[in-house]
C-alpha cells in the first residue's frame, strides 16, 4: 500500500468538501464547475449551454451564513487562561500566543482560521512541533481536511490512541531555472507514527516521503508502470528533555468533538438547498429570456416590405383583413419557478441563515427573538464548546513542550484554557438584572470578581478591562465623590468589602 493511500472516510467525504469549497468561494467557482452543479438541458449545444449558465445568478447564502456564524462566535474575544508572564513557562506561552506558527499569526487569528474551516467543511487539524534551529520554541501548523489523507487508531494501555497520521504538504523548492518568479513545488507526505517499544511504551516518529523517479505527467511524477513512486527522504525521532514523545502531537478539530472520525459539515444542508436554488434560477432566467419580450407578428402584409417598430411609423396593408399584433406570454409557468425559489430561501433561513429572512413587520420582544433563534444558537454552542476544547488541547501541548510533566494530559485546565464566546445575543443586562447582581454582591452571596465577570458577559464592562483596573477606576471615582465613594451617599468604598461581609468580620 503506497504512503499516499487515503482513509475510506476521506474518500467518502472528499466530494462534499470540494463542493463546499466551491459554493463558499462564490459564483465564479460554481459556474466554472459547469455541468457538475448545473446540468445541461436536453439537446443543448455548447453555445446554448453557455448562455443558459451565464444568465443564471448564484445567490451565495452559504457564504453569508458562514460569515454570520463566524461573526457571532467572535463577537467577543475568546477568554484565555495562561500562566503568569513572569514565570518561565508563562513567558514561553506568551511568545507562542503572539506568533503561533512562526509567520506572525496571533492565537486569536489562528482560532478564527480553525473555526472558519470547521464551518466550511467540518474538519481540520493542528500539528504541534518544536523549532530547534534558532528560536527553540513550540509552534503549530494547521492542516485543512483535504490534506489529512489517512489516520489510524489503536487501543493502547486501556485507551484509544492515534497511531498514524498521513499529511499532504506542498513544499516550495525555489526558483524554476533562470526565472525567479516561477517556483518549483514538490508534493510530499508527512507521516506521523507511534511505534511500540519493548518496555511497553511508545515513541513518536516522523517520516517525510517525496515523489521520486519516472517522468513528470500532469503535475505528478509517475513510474514506467503508471503508478506513483514515493521515496522515504527523512525519518527522525523528535526528543523532549532527551526522551522521545509518548504520543503524536496532533489535534483534530471538529464541530462536535476532537476525535479523528469525520463529522457532518455544519452547513451541509444549506449547501444542498443553495445549489438547488441556483438551478431553479437558471431555469427561471432561461424562461424569461424567451418569453419576457413581446414579439411582433403580422398577417396579410407583403413579405418583402420592411416593417419598423416605433411611434413614428405605421404599418399599412392593401390586403383586406390584414391584421397585426404582439405575442406575449400569459400563464403561471414562470411563477412556479418563483415559488420554488422562495421556498428554497425559506428553507435556507430555517436551516441556519436567519439573516436571510425578511424583517417582520410586527414587533417582536427580545425574548421572542431569542427563542426563535434557539435552534441556530444550539448549533453554534456545540461548535464553540468543541473548538474551545480542541484549542485548549493545543495550548496544553505547547505548555507541555516547555514544562516537565510526563504526559500532555497532566497539564490541567487550571494552567491553560481557551473558551470561545457562547453568548450570541446582543440584548445585554436589563436594569432589573443589574440591580439583582449588585444586591447579591452587597448581601455577600457572590464575590466582587463574580459580579465583574457577570457585568463583562452582560457587556456592561469592556472585555479587555481587568478586575484590578475596574477597582482602580471605582476608587478614583470615590475620591472625586464628596459623599465618600458611593453614589447613594454611603460610606463603604465600592471597591472593597461588601456591607454584609463587613458586618461578619
Amino acid at each position: 500500500m503506497p504512503v499516499n493511500s487515503t482513509h475510506p472516510d476521506y474518500d467518502a467525504s472528499l466530494p462534499a468538501w470540494l463542493r463546499a469549497r466551491d459554493v463558499i468561494a462564490g459564483e465564479d467557482a460554481v459556474k466554472s464547475a459547469g455541468v457538475k452543479y448545473l446540468p445541461r438541458l436536453d439537446s443543448q449545444s455548447d453555445n446554448e449551454y453557455l448562455g443558459y449558465k451565464s444568465r443564471a445568478c448564484f445567490f451565495n447564502a452559504t457564504s453569508r451564513t458562514c460569515d454570520g456564524f463566524l461573526g457571532l462566535l467572535f463577537r467577543r474575544d475568546p477568554e484565555v487562561k495562561l500562566p503568569d508572564r513572569q514565570a518561565g513557562v508563562g513567558g514561553a506561552i506568551r511568545v507562542f500566543t503572539d506568533d503561533v506558527d512562526l509567520m506572525g499569526t496571533s492565537l486569536f487569528t489562528f482560532c478564527k482560521g480553525v473555526v472558519g474551516e470547521i464551518l466550511a467543511v467540518g474538519r481540520c487539524g493542528t500539528l504541534i512541533d518544536w523549532q530547534s534551529d534558532s528560536e527553540s520554541r513550540a509552534y503549530v501548523v494547521r492542516y485543512v481536511a483535504e490534506d489529512i489523507l489517512n489516520w489510524q487508531t489503536q487501543r493502547i494501555n486501556g485507551r484509544n490512541v492515534v497511531t498514524l497520521i498521513a499529511l499532504r504538504e506542498v513544499l516550495a523548492d525555489g526558483p524554476h531555472g533562470d526565472d525567479p518568479f516561477v517556483l518549483e513545488q514538490t508534493e510530499t507526505i508527512r507521516v506521523l507514527k507511534l511505534e511500540s517499544l519493548a518496555d511497553g511504551g511508545t515513541r513518536y516518529v516522523v517520516e517525510l516521503w517525496i515523489l521520486a523517479g519516472g517522468h513528470q505527467a500532469n503535475g505528478q511524477r509517475k513510474s514506467k508502470h503508471g503508478k506513483l513512486e514515493w521515496k522515504l527522504q527523512e525519518s527522525r525521532v523528535p526528543l523532549r528533555l532527551g526522551k522521545p514523545l509518548p504520543l503524536i502531537p496532533f489535534v483534530f478539530h471538529g464541530p462536535r468533538n476532537s476525535l479523528p472520525d469525520v463529522d457532518k459539515m455544519p452547513l451541509a444542508d444549506i449547501i444542498s438547498v443553495n445549489l438547488d436554488h441556483y438551478r431553479l434560477d437558471a431555469d427561471y432566467k432561461h424562461g424569461l429570456h424567451f418569453t419576457a419580450l413581446p414579439t411582433a407578428w403580422v398577417s396579410g402584409f407583403d413579405k418583402t416590405t420592411e416593417l419598423r417598430i416605433g411611434s413614428s411609423t405605421a404599418w399599412v396593408s392593401d390586403t383586406v383583413g390584414a391584421v397585426a399584433g404582439f405575442l406575449e406570454f400569459k400563464g403561471h409557468g414562470l411563477s412556479t419557478f418563483e415559488n420554488a425559489q422562495d421556498r428554497d430561501e425559506r428553507l435556507m433561513a430555517v436551516l441556519g441563515s436567519r439573516m436571510l429572512e425578511d424583517t417582520k413587520r410586527v414587533g417582536e420582544t427580545a425574548d421572542a427573538i431569542e427563542l426563535r433563534q434557539a435552534g441556530e444558537n444550539s448549533i453554534l454552542m456545540t461548535l464553540a464548546l468543541s473548538v474551545s476544547d480542541s484549542i485548549s488541547q493545543v495550548l496544553r501541548w505547547v505548555y507541555w513542550w516547555n514544562s516537565t510533566e510526563q504526559f500532555p494530559e497532566d497539564v490541567s485546565e487550571d494552567l491553560v484554557l481557551l473558551l470561545i464566546n457562547t453568548d450570541f445575543t446582543a440584548k445585554g443586562l436589563t436594569s432589573l438584572e443589574l440591580t439583582a447582581i449588585v444586591s447579591a454582591w452587597q448581601a455577600g452571596a457572590i464575590s466582587q470578581a463574580t459580579m465583574f465577570d457577570l457585568f463583562r458577559k452582560g457587556e456592561v464592562l469592556p472585555t479587555g478591562r481587568t478586575d484590578s483596573e475596574e477597582k482602580n477606576l471605582i476608587s478614583q471615582n470615590g475620591r472625586e465623590n464628596p459623599t465618600g465613594g458611593l453614589p447613594n451617599g454611603g460610606t463603604t468604598p465600592a471597591a472593597t468589602t461588601p456591607p454584609a461581609a463587613a458586618k461578619n468580620q
